[in-house]
């Protein structure tokens, strides 16, 4: 049987597993972020579903930006948990900004603002359609000052327009 490889679409759809709550072990590949959101080996933890991240993405207005800590404080907050897995949700982040590309090549409406998702401190996400360079165009777009730093693009001031969630 020929492998049909899965659309971004696909890879958004919500997985049967999930949301999921685990015990933060040392081994995760999200420890080091989960400690600095302030987990501790043995909290409670969330792996959300690809929905629930695009879902705060889209919630984002013109001239607002989000960061993935952000994103993972809301999703701690709403499952009454210590952290989120940053690791899945980056995943989930890039996922969603992949599926809003390849639907609007196909005609069909998304409203995904993916490009005001920053990276930690500020940095755009290389891994978004066409890169930090696309990401680049339409935050400047927006209004956006965004400043090279060594091999990366950062929003300098990005403190001063994030959204509340």
């Amino acid at each position: 049987m020929a492998y049909k490889k899965k659309s971004w679409q696909d890879k958004m759809a919500d997985k049967d597993n999930f949301p999921k709550i685990l015990k933060l072990e040392s081994k995760f590949p999200c420890y080091r972020p989960a400690a600095k959101m302030g987990a501790k080996e043995g909290d409670d933890i969330v792996m959300a579903n690809p929905s629930e991240v695009e879902a705060i993405m889209k919630k984002i207005p013109r001239g607002k930006l989000i960061t993935i800590y952000q994103i993972c404080q809301k999703l701690a907050r709403q499952y009454k948990v210590a952290a989120c897995c940053s690791l899945t949700t980056g995943i989930f982040i890039m996922t969603a900004a992949n599926a809003a590309e390849e639907m609007k090549k196909e005609g069909k409406k998304n409203d995904a603002p993916y490009w005001r998702t920053l990276k930690a401190d500020g940095y755009l996400n290389e891994k978004y359609p066409g890169g930090a360079n696309a990401q680049k165009k339409l935050l400047e777009e927006e209004g956006h000052k965004v400043v090279r730093k060594g091999q990366k693009y950062r929003i300098p001031d990005y403190e001063k327009h994030l959204a509340k969630l």
